[in-house]
């Protein structure tokens, strides 16, 4: 059975058996927290459990608002992200002496932010209206770049306010400093390679097709040209 609401094309089904997977090891996770009476963890995992039904709730409830044509692969996307940070990354952190965890994570959300932010300029343009892949991008990376720097906000207020140390930031101490700097660099590297996979495979450069799409983007391209240079001979006319 394929997933399908309203007229976007349906889920395949190795995405959406991987979205339960998650799903459930997330609802897993939240079970094991309150068990042990960790009521921030049992949070955790519901509040995450919510996010990986993010474009499940664009569906059901955006109307005849163009978040409705977002795709579901950037949900995949992000329920994979969801599912590394939430669960994975807490064992790792709790249970084992691996160090890398904080540099994935950053890493992944580049990618993740960046192909979520190319689908949502090219669907909020609209079909009748072109964007350009070069704008697209610019837009994706820039829009990636936005969401690491709004987080390091967040753990800089965190660890104002509440004391935490997210930043690893005491005072009279560089470590926050470094760490803020580290996250902004992975997030603009994943960013940054986030921006060039969408882009590719969204014009026809990488993935499967790539030959019909290439041949659609560049018809588009000459269409827009063309429609370009009538407007400028009519007003300069």
């Amino acid at each position: 059975m394929k997933k399908k609401l309203n007229k976007i094309g349906a889920v395949p089904m190795p995405q959406l058996i991987l979205w339960w997977v998650i799903r459930f090891s997330l609802l897993g996770f939240s079970i094991y927290g309150i068990l042990h009476g960790s009521t921030t963890q049992f949070l955790m995992g519901l509040f995450a459990i919510a996010f990986t039904h993010m474009w499940d709730m664009w569906q059901l409830f955006g109307g005849k608002s163009f978040i409705t044509r977002v795709g579901y692969f950037p949900q995949t996307l992000l329920n994979i992200f969801i599912g590394f940070g939430v669960v994975v990354g807490y064992f790792l952190n709790t249970k084992t002496n691996f160090p890398y965890t904080n540099v994935i994570e950053h890493f992944m959300a580049g990618v993740v932010a960046a192909y979520f932010a190319y689908d949502f300029a090219v669907v909020f343009q609209g079909h009748k209206r072109h964007l350009s892949p070069a704008l697209a991008s610019m837009f994706s990376l820039m829009f990636a770049v936005f969401i690491s720097v709004a987080w390091e906000f967040y753990e800089f207020t965190m660890d104002r306010l509440y004391g935490y140390t997210l930043q690893r930031s005491f005072i009279l101490d560089e470590g926050g400093l470094v760490d803020t700097m580290l996250d902004l660099i992975l997030s603009g590297a994943g960013a940054l390679i986030g921006m060039f996979f969408v882009a590719f495979s969204k014009n026809g450069i990488i993935g499967k097709n790539r030959k019909e799409v290439r041949a659609r983007v560049k018809e588009q391209s000459r269409i827009d040209r063309a429609e370009e240079l009538a407007y400028l001979e009519e007003i300069e006319g």
